[in-house]
């Protein structure tokens, strides 16, 4: 009996200069995520896929080691200057960020898109009693 032999597809390396990180930090997960300028994804990583579980996703120190995933993986795809684009609120942004700075990767440019909540949604109407 022949065994079947499947052929693995080959990661392709790509050489891109300049990338746009985007840093997503909740209460409960960080999550990064790099994209070339047209936005099309290099590459991403998150807390519990660095191998958190639990309350210990949300720590800085998870997000530090997402963050180094992520700049290991990027540097292999030919990254050299960056711009961040932070969202959220969460504990895990500014350690993330660190870790940006201290690698061998250029940050060009910080920028907090956080979108902020005005005058929220419209309230129901006033019951009427008759």
């Amino acid at each position: 009996m022949a065994v079947k032999t499947t052929k693995s597809k080959k990661k392709i390396k790509k050489n891109i200069p300049t990338a746009i990180v985007h840093i997503y930090s909740n209460f409960n997960n960080t999550i990064m995520t790099v994209t070339d300028p047209k936005g099309d994804t290099i590459t991403w990583s998150s807390s519990g896929a660095v191998g958190f579980k639990g309350a210990k996703k949300s720590t800085p120190y998870a997000a530090q080691l997402v963050s180094q995933s992520v700049i290991k993986t990027s540097i292999e795809n030919g990254v050299k200057a960056v711009s961040v684009r932070i969202k959220g609120m969460g504990p895990g942004k500014d350690a993330a960020l660190r870790q940006l700075q201290a690698s061998t990767i250029t940050v060009n440019e910080i920028k907090n898109v956080t979108p902020h909540a005005h005058n929220g949604v419209k309230l129901k109407k006033k019951y009427r009693r008759r």
